[in-house]
């Protein structure tokens, strides 16, 4: 290993800022931001193709921390490299209403890009980047012109990769040969109960090559230029996503916490960071300290990242000129536009006496594809059943992201990560399919959706026992009760046909979170809306849909409250009530 003085002392401006701001707050988790500080500084410092200034630039790479307990490292490097984020804002690491929380939150801190804590979600959340970056480029980039060409990279720890979201993940990135996702794993060996050889004996490269990885390592993680040969040989690689193994020590440079457990979820404590900094050399004995030469290395990154936008702009404009009709829907793809009405909608069902909501939305996917074209997505393996696919649309496979219907495989849990990611990413409105019972697979997912406020369509089919003969593990009893709980989920579960186009469209408009869409398998009747009010009061969340009023007048006897496939059993009721007098 031969890093130089300098680069040392980047290193541990890292390590430290991290170091205090844990120690300020009494609590985090300071071993691996001190353990993986090094490959981070190079990752940052040498590949990473970012602005500062704009947070939001389209073409810029993506930085992944799935690893969300080691939050105080990245919020070091954003404050390093210029990003809106002031020390004092360290200083107030995991305090209420800081913008440095003790995880990462998407949208709340300036250069995150999506929540992590839950381990495995980042890395799943990559993958959808990845995927969204593929297929975005496939879409509008033409020869001479390369306006969507970025990577994604993620630092991945122990953790991350023993959860079964990850894994998931995993395989369909190596399936879909996505190339331009490089992950570099944190292997400190150290989990929260102590040693990972406790639950966790296996051999992560193999495991990785037989995903269909290109495998880096394991290497020194401490040494810099073995990390930078690894991410330059990643990039090398077209159709493989890379895995950088980064042999680490937890903790590095602490004299008698690393490499142990106790540093991983704890302050150091005054006496160990004053040892600590005796150890690495370094020159203050104040907290928070950022030499000055370090401060104007690290400000170089603001105008390297001012420079390659404005590149990007200047070929943006001339892309305009080329190609208008692309460059339109680019722009409006980029900001999440959609129509501000959708032709056929009104009219599409006004013929059919009775249809499943599960074969209504399949209908109204495919007769608004044609006017949004960002709507992408897919089902865990169920396409047939939930009749999501959008037929002239082509489909996305290994290598080929020319189409727009996604095939997750019989991966729930990483088809909704998958889909935050390609939301957060931007440029696509992503749907994932399944039936209703297994949105227990990715309920992680769904509720990281609701908390980062990502435009993802959940369409849920076989939404009650009406399914029948599928039997009791089908049948969803507890679900949507459960779904309506969570905090940030639009839930609808549309009466019939007409209800379900109106649910499309409510999905489609709402730019500020999830909507998860609840069908049914068997047939429902189209009710007839002569005498009623229209669809669109649907968005209300409930309405009156039928009434008889008592002759003399007063309040009604009885009320009652449906949605679903009940709504036609509910209105057979409320008219044998009638015909009974009662109103």
């Amino acid at each position: 290993m031969s890093n130089s003085s300098f680069d040392q002392l980047a290193v541990n401006t890292i390590r430290l800022l991290s170091v205090d701001a844990v120690q300020q707050a009494r609590s985090g988790h300071p071993g691996a931001p001190m353990g993986a500080a090094p490959m981070a500084y190079v990752l940052w410092d040498q590949f990473l193709k970012h602005n500062p200034a704009d947070p939001q630039w389209p073409d810029r790479d993506r930085f992944v921390l799935s690893a969300g307990h080691a939050s105080a490292l990245l919020y070091s490097l954003l404050h390093l490299t210029g990003y809106d984020l002031p020390l004092d804002e360290l200083r107030r690491f995991r305090q209420w209403g800081s913008r440095a929380p003790g995880h990462p939150e998407y949208g709340l801190t300036p250069g995150v890009e999506v929540t992590t804590g839950p381990l495995g979600q980042g890395f799943a959340n990559a993958v959808g980047m990845a995927l969204a970056e593929r297929w975005l480029a496939a879409q509008f980039n033409r020869p001479g012109y390369e306006l969507i060409d970025h990577h994604t990279y993620v630092l991945a720890s122990d953790g991350d990769l023993q959860e079964g979201v990850a894994a998931e993940a995993a395989s369909l990135a190596g399936t879909l040969q996505l190339g331009k996702l490089i992950v570099l794993y944190d292997d400190n060996g150290i989990s929260i109960e102590g040693d990972t050889d406790l639950a966790f004996l296996e051999d992560v490269p193999r495991r990785f090559e037989a995903y269909g990885w290109q495998v880096a390592g394991p290497l020194d993680g401490q040494d810099l230029e073995a990390v930078a040969e690894a991410i330059q040989q990643a990039q090398a690689e077209p159709n493989r996503p890379s895995l950088i193994v980064c042999r680490t020590v937890i903790g590095e440079g602490s004299p008698n916490k690393a490499g142990t457990a106790g540093v991983h979820g704890a302050p150091l404590g005054d006496d160990e960071i004053a040892l600590t900094r005796q150890a690495l050399d370094w020159p203050y004995t104040e907290p928070f300290a950022v030499p000055p030469e370090v401060a104007a290395h690290f400000a170089e990154a603001a105008q390297r990242g001012q420079q390659r936008q404005a590149d990007w702009r200047k070929a943006l404009d001339e892309y305009r000129q080329a190609f208008p009709d692309a460059a339109r829907t680019l722009q409006e793809s980029l900001d999440g536009q959609i129509p501000e009405s959708l032709d056929g909608l009104a009219d599409l069902f006004a013929e059919t006496a009775s249809i499943s909501t599960r074969e209504a939305s399949g209908r109204v996917m495919n007769l608004i594809s044609g006017q949004v074209p960002a709507l992408i997505g897919g089902s865990a393996d169920l396409a047939p059943s939930t009749l999501t696919i959008l037929n002239e649309a082509g489909h996305i496979g290994p290598g080929d992201f020319g189409g727009r219907n996604l095939h997750f495989g019989v991966r729930e849990h990483a088809m909704g990560a998958v889909c935050n990611g390609i939301a957060a990413h931007g440029g696509a409105i992503p749907y994932a399919s399944t039936f209703l019972i297994f949105s227990d697979y990715l309920r992680p997912a769904l509720r990281l959706s609701a908390l980062m406020g990502q435009r993802v369509i959940y369409v849920f089919t076989h939404d009650s026992i009406g399914l029948g003969e599928d039997g009791p593990t089908h049948q969803p009893i507890e679900h949507l009760m459960s779904l309506r709980e969570m905090p940030g989920l639009t839930v609808i579960r549309p009466a019939d046909a007409t209800e379900t186009a109106a649910a499309w469209q409510l999905a489609l408009q709402r730019r500020d979170g999830p909507t998860a869409i609840a069908l049914s398998r068997q047939n429902l009747p189209v009710l007839d809306r002569r005498e009623l009010p229209p669809a669109a009061e649907a968005a209300k969340g409930a309405y009156i849909l039928w009434e008889a009023p008592p002759e003399n007048g007063g309040p009604p006897e009885v009320i009652i409250i449906a949605t679903g496939s009940e709504v036609p059993v509910a209105l057979d009721a409320g008219k044998t009530l009638r015909d009974e007098g009662i109103s």
